[in-house]
C-alpha cells in the first residue's frame, strides 16, 4: 500500500507536467488500494484473489476545455507524457464556460477525515481468518432446514487510499477500508430449485455482523422461496421491502441529480418546490455519520460537506450539484462532486435517510390485504424523462392480510411521480446502510404475472 505522501507526491507532479504543457488550470488524483478476498464452496476454499495497485488520473483546463487522462503507470516518464496528451485533448475539445476548478475562497478548511472514522487501523485479517469466516457462514447457511446447497460463502476485507490536489491550491486525502461476509443459498431440487443471498459490509471489522446470522439470513430467505410461482395479474398495493425500498427512493434522487436538470432530462425538471412525497417525509443527506464508507468532509472539487435536506415534509428543496451544474443552472454547489482518476466530476450522494412512518411491516402487510411483497428486482425499464417505470421483480404474495405463496416471474409497473405520492412508510429503518429506507406500501400498482 503507497502511503499519503507517496500519493501527495505523484499528484503534484502530475500538476507541475500539466502546468509545463501549458495547461491553466487542473487537478490530479492518486489512488492505492489492496484487496483480498476468499470464496469457499462445500467446505473447501474455491477461490483466493488478492489485488494491488496504484492508479493516477488528470484533469487539465484551458479556457473552457477540459480533457482527462488516467494511467496505473506511475513513472516520470509517463506522467510528463500524460500531461502532454490531456493538453492536446483538452485544445480540441469543445468549449464550456461552466467548466472550472473552485475559486480558492470555497475550498474546505477541514481537511482531517480521522474524525469521521474511514479506515480501521487495526491489523487486517489474513486470508485464513478470512477462509474461516466464509466456512462459518456457509455452516450456518446448511444448518437451515431445506437448504440442499451452497452457491458460494464469501468474506473479504480492502483498503483504500486517495490523494487530490488542485492548482487553485487544495491539497487533501483520506483512507478507507471495508469488510464483508456474504452467503448465497440453494433450496430445492430441478426446476424447482430457488436462491436467495445475504451479505453485510462495514468499515470497521468489529462493526460486522457474525457469519453464523449472515448465513442463517440466507438460508431462511432462500427456503421462504420454495414453492415460488407467478401471482395474478392487476392492480394491488405493493409493499417494497427494506431490502429494495432504497431502489425506489434513489430513483426519487436521480431525478434530482443537477446533471439531469440541466439536460432538462428528468422526470421532476419543473418541481423544485413542488409536492414529490406525501406530507410527513422527510429525506436528508449527511456526509458526516462516522464509520460509514460514504462519508466525507470534502467533496471531489475539494468544497466542504454538509448535512442537507433534499425533501421536507414532502417538499422538494433542491438539487444535488457539483460546480458545473450549478453553474448552468445559476446555483451554489452543494458539495456534491464525485470522481475517479479517469472521470471528470459529476454529482453524487453520501449518506441518505428517509424517516420511518409509525406502523411495522406486518402492520402493513395485515392492511394491504391482497397485493405483493417484492423481495427482489431484475431487469428495468425506466423512462428518466417521464417517470414510466416497470421492473422485474420477485417475492411474497399476500392474501387476507397474510403471506400465501412465494412469487417470481412478475412485473411491476407505474408511474414514479404517481407511485411516490402514494406511499406509506413502515417502522422498519435498516442499519448501516448509505441509503437508510425503510419498507415501503405503494398503493395501486399494475402487477403483471400468470
Amino acid at each position: 500500500m503507497a502511503g499519503s505522501e507517496m500519493l501527495r507526491e505523484l499528484t503534484g507532479k502530475l500538476l507541475a507536467e500539466a502546468k509545463r504543457a501549458g495547461a491553466t488550470e487542473a487537478d490530479a488524483v492518486a489512488l492505492s488500494a489492496t484487496a483480498v478476498s476468499v470464496d469457499v464452496r462445500e467446505g473447501r476454499l474455491e477461490q483466493a484473489e488478492r489485488a494491488e495497485g496504484v492508479e493516477i488520473g488528470l484533469r487539465v483546463l484551458i479556457g473552457g476545455r477540459q480533457a482527462i487522462v488516467a494511467a496505473s503507470d506511475h513513472s516520470d516518464r509517463t506522467i510528463s507524457e500524460l500531461a502532454l496528451r490531456a493538453v492536446a485533448m483538452a485544445r480540441e475539445a469543445p468549449s464550456d464556460d461552466t467548466l472550472g476548478l473552485a475559486d480558492p475562497g470555497q475550498l474546505t478548511r477541514q481537511t482531517d477525515s480521522s474524525v469521521l472514522e474511514l479506515c480501521d487501523e487495526s491489523p487486517a485479517p489474513s486470508p485464513e481468518e478470512l477462509r474461516d469466516l466464509a466456512l462459518r457462514a456457509e455452516a450456518a447457511a446448511l444448518s437451515v432446514a431445506g437448504i440442499t446447497q451452497i452457491e458460494s460463502s464469501s468474506a473479504s476485507q480492502s483498503r483504500r487510499e486517495m490523494w487530490m490536489q488542485a492548482s487553485n491550491g487544495f491539497s487533501a486525502g483520506y483512507a478507507r477500508s471495508g469488510f464483508s461476509v456474504s452467503s448465497v443459498a440453494i433450496a430445492g431440487e430441478g426446476l424447482g430449485m430457488e436462491r436467495d443471498w445475504a451479505g453485510e459490509s462495514r468499515v470497521f471489522r468489529s462493526d460486522l455482523p457474525s457469519p453464523e446470522v449472515i448465513g442463517r439470513l440466507a438460508g431462511e430467505r432462500t427456503v421462504a422461496r420454495l414453492g415460488a410461482r407467478k401471482p395474478p395479474t392487476g392492480t394491488f398495493p405493493i409493499l417494497y421491502d427494506q431490502r429494495v425500498s432504497g431502489g425506489l427512493i434513489g430513483h426519487l434522487l436521480g431525478a434530482v441529480n443537477g446533471a439531469a436538470i440541466a439536460r432538462g432530462a428528468s422526470w421532476l425538471r419543473n418541481d423544485l418546490g413542488e409536492q414529490v412525497l406525501p406530507e410527513g417525509f422527510d429525506l436528508r443527506e449527511d456526509p458526516h455519520i462516522r464509520r460509514m464508507g460514504a462519508s466525507r468532509l470534502f467533496d471531489g472539487e475539494g468544497l466542504p460537506t454538509a448535512s442537507r435536506v433534499i425533501v421536507d415534509g414532502g417538499r422538494l428543496e433542491g438539487w444535488t450539484l457539483d460546480l458545473s451544474s450549478a453553474r448552468k443552472l445559476g446555483m451554489e454547489s452543494t458539495a456534491n462532486a464525485s470522481r475517479g482518476t479517469s472521470s471528470p466530476p459529476s454529482p453524487g450522494l453520501t449518506n441518505i435517510t428517509l424517516n420511518a412512518g409509525s406502523n411495522t411491516p406486518q402492520d402493513l402487510i395485515r392492511d394491504m390485504g391482497r397485493g405483493l411483497i417484492v423481495t427482489s428486482m431484475l431487469g428495468a425499464s425506466i423512462n428518466g424523462t417521464t417517470g414510466d417505470y416497470s421492473r422485474g421483480a420477485a417475492g411474497l404474495w399476500v392474501e387476507n392480510g397474510e403471506v400465501a405463496y412465494a412469487v417470481n416471474e412478475c412485473t411491476i409497473a407505474g408511474n414514479l411521480r404517481e407511485m411516490l405520492m402514494r406511499v406509506t412508510a413502515a417502522d422498519d429503518l435498516p442499519e448501516w446502510r448509505q441509503m437508510v429506507v425503510p419498507s415501503l406500501l405503494v398503493e395501486g400498482m399494475t402487477v403483471a404475472g400468470a
